[in-house]
């Protein structure tokens, strides 16, 4: 490697591109145009002598060397925001507010316990959290940054992907007691959902039931995640939960996990002109850094109970 080839500012284009996955993105990002990142990107490949991105016709992809550059240019970033705000004489913390949209199950289930940290390492900084069940629209300011399932369709935005997470169906123990049995799929047509109300599903990412078994419908319909995990605990019939949320209440079974389970992913947007904001950049580090202490908080199985589907004995 020739170290004196090596441009500190190409680090910049690097993450811009880790965490956009595409060139294009990476330039409204950073400023510059789509040709300017490219030569960038590969001025740095030659000057460390790896390869950091596989290219596809969906976007880059980072490599194993790609991946290891990815942790040491996110400390270099997060020691050049410290240099920027201490010369900002922010040294006292951030100042002003930040907005933070999130699904109800990130927001209540993993977030909340959590963002308290962030509002007592910066005192002058307003923490605001927004879970209602609908797509805020960053590009008009009622978020600085969100946590969706779906990205944005159009719109200057920047985007990552934070995790996926796992859901299964759920049922509770006293409804399995006295239920007929569910050995397959085919057996759930003839017991009750609890669900999504149709005509209020914004993302077809929590469009569950089709994927679960054609034709299905929620007869117990709620637009709240917690009414319906309310609704299912008390032993009403089934429904289709991530398995983090399930997982806080003992009541509650997994039906037929080996057969059937659903993968969704959460992803972290922001409108690409806040994304530059010293707020943002604290949040989205701070949400990054919960992700990477999380283990396999959004990903493990279901626990404590597994449901062969059969009615439990009386």
């Amino acid at each position: 490697m020739s170290i004196s080839a090596f441009n500190w500012n190409d680090i910049r284009f690097f993450l811009a591109v880790a965490r956009s996955r595409t060139i294009s993105l990476a330039g409204r990002r950073t400023g510059a145009d789509h040709a300017t990142v490219g030569r960038r990107i590969a001025a740095l490949e030659a000057a460390l002598g790896l390869q950091l991105f596989e290219r596809n016709p969906r976007g880059y992809n980072l490599t194993r060397h790609g991946e290891t550059l990815l942790t040491m240019a996110q400390a270099i970033e997060a020691e050049a925001v410290r240099i920027e705000e201490t010369a900002a004489g922010q040294r006292q913390g951030l100042t002003g507010a930040i907005r933070i949209s999130t699904p109800e199950g990130f927001g209540n289930y993993f977030l909340a316990p959590r963002i308290g940290e962030l509002a007592a390492a910066h005192p002058r900084l307003a923490v605001e959290m927004i879970t209602i069940q609908q797509i805020v629209a960053l590009s008009r300011r009622e978020a600085d940054l969100a946590v969706t399932m779906s990205l944005p369709s159009t719109g200057n935005f920047v985007h990552e992907h934070l995790t996926d997470y796992q859901l299964y169906v759920y049922a509770s123990k006293t409804y399995l007691a006295s239920a007929s049995p569910i050995r397959s799929r085919d057996d759930f047509g003839e017991h009750p959902f609890v669900g999504y109300v149709d005509d209020l599903i914004f993302t077809r990412a929590l469009n569950y039931l089709p994927e679960i078994r054609p034709n299905l419908r929620a007869r117990l319909q709620n637009s709240s995640l917690q009414a319906q995990m309310s609704a299912t605990v008390s032993g009403f019939g089934l429904c289709v939960l991530p398995a983090y949320v399930a997982s806080t209440n003992s009541e509650l079974v997994a039906v037929l996990p080996d057969e059937i389970s659903l993968c969704r992913s959460y992803w972290m947007v922001a409108d690409a002109e806040m994304a530059e904001t010293a707020q943002v950049r604290l949040t989205q580090r701070f949400i990054r850094g919960l992700l990477a202490e999380a283990g396999d908080f959004f990903t493990g199985l279901p626990e404590p109970e597994r449901s062969s589907g059969r009615s439990m004995e009386r």
